[in-house]
């Protein structure tokens, strides 16, 4: 089981560093040629920016594992922030910190987060927190005083803000604190355990502080500009008089659960609404749980979700955390084997729809038709999306062979067989 493990995981991590080659190589020739979306509202690439630099980390004595990525995607400019600490300065051991940062109007409000969130929620901790209502004010007081440090440092020119999520682990409780619409999830015993609600202006308690404080809802949203009722910064809705700081239109208070731990915790996942604009939270626990009984490290697995998010269409930044406590799926070798031979059922498809046209399809025209088809185990949630590396990766594999075979003069017409593709398959396995 290790050694197929292994050969999955190296497949995917190969692509993965290929991939970060080629969007460096492709950075300078890429400039910001930007296309507005169809509502006008945002600046697109002509091209999404796939690259990726997946990273991760455990801490075996409390049984914590993390992994992390981020892909600027289709938007001009990444505005997207994240940090992890996999232990705090000043705390016993078991006590970890992750945040994801989701920016608008500039990053600049996302990277102050991701750099000093973790001081302000260290600050107002103390060396011995009291839990869990301790720990949960301050949570809250952090990211308000966060926010307070950000104003005044913030030139009154400029504009923006971001939302936030973040979870704080402890030996016996999970904190998670969220502002905006950036989500988190909690996996337990195989179903979806906790998720947060995102901040929006006509939920009831958010309508009611916004018309409060004088006021609007538009077209959803702030005075009709802001999607979001809670966020970092965003300070030309926080000046309201003689209203303290989380009775503002716009809020930085955090929402904050405490839920206590369970030998069940499976992973909970982080992640920008860029990742939630294409998948459910449901449908996003189905393939993790189904990655990591793949074996897959999770910063691989998180590179892979990103995959699978931009190619079902999402247009935003996207940044996921996975973290993982001890009770999450482990590898399983039957698991691994049909996820194997999914992928050389699929080569040897796209071999059979390339041998058999009269031209060459595309890439895209064969990806279009295995859509159309029914094929049995495919990733749940995923589906044929995150499969998208394998398809292309196949269909690579058939126009280098035709190319060959043109080189050679074989087959008349210069083009390779199913069975050719199958073979050249089996040999690199």
């Amino acid at each position: 089981m290790a050694a197929l493990a292994r050969q999955l995981q190296s497949l995917l991590w190969t692509t993965c560093k290929k991939k970060e080659r080629e969007e460096e190589a492709e950075e300078e020739e890429e400039k910001e040629w930007g296309r507005r979306a169809p509502d006008g509202s945002r600046s697109l690439l002509t091209a999404p920016r796939r690259a990726q630099r997946p990273h991760g980390g455990a801490a075996a004595s409390w049984g914590l594992r993390f992994g992390a990525s981020a892909a600027q995607g289709w938007r001009a400019h990444m505005e997207d922030a994240h940090c992890t600490w996999l232990s705090l300065p000043g705390l016993p051991p078991g006590w970890a910190f992750f945040a994801i940062l989701d920016g608008h109007g500039g990053a600049r409000a996302a990277r102050f987060g991701a750099r000093h969130l973790p001081g302000h929620v260290l600050e107002e901790l103390g060396p011995e927190p009291g839990e869990p209502e301790g720990v949960r004010e301050a949570l809250r007081r952090a990211f308000l005083s966060a926010d307070e440090r950000l104003r005044s440092l913030w030139p009154r020119v400029e504009t923006g803000g971001s939302t936030a999520v973040a979870l704080l682990v402890s030996p016996r409780f999970l904190y998670l604190a969220h502002c905006g619409d950036s989500r988190a999830v909690l996996s337990r015993a195989g179903a979806v355990a906790f998720s947060t609600e995102d901040h929006r202006p006509l939920r009831p308690r958010e309508r009611e502080r916004i018309h409060a404080a004088g006021g609007t809802i538009r077209r959803r949203r702030v005075e009709g500009s802001l999607a979001v009722s809670r966020a970092l910064g965003d300070f030309a809705y926080k000046q309201a008089p003689g209203r303290p700081p989380e009775l503002q239109l716009v809020s930085a208070e955090p929402e904050v659960a405490a839920l206590v731990r369970q030998a069940e915790d499976e992973f909970m996942l982080l992640a920008s609404d860029g990742v939630w604009d294409t998948m459910s939270g449901a449908a996003l626990a189905g393939l993790v749980a189904s990655r990591l009984r793949l074996g897959l490290a999770p910063e691989l697995l998180c590179a892979q979700l990103l995959d699978t998010c931009l190619c079902k269409g999402s247009l935003d930044n996207m940044t996921c955390i996975l973290v993982c406590f001890t009770g999450a799926p482990r590898p399983s070798e039957e698991a691994i084997r049909r996820e194997l031979a999914l992928d050389e059922a699929l080569g040897r498809r796209i071999a059979e729809l390339c041998a058999s046209a009269q031209e060459l399809p595309s890439l895209n025209t064969v990806f279009r038709t295995l859509a159309l088809e029914d094929i049995p185990d495919l990733p749940p949630g995923g589906g044929l999306d995150c499969k998208a590396t394998v398809i292309a990766e196949a269909y690579s594999k058939f126009c280098q062979l035709s190319e060959e075979c043109r080189e050679k003069g074989q087959d008349g017409a210069g083009k390779p067989t199913a069975t050719d593709l199958g073979s050249a398959l089996d040999m690199e396995a």
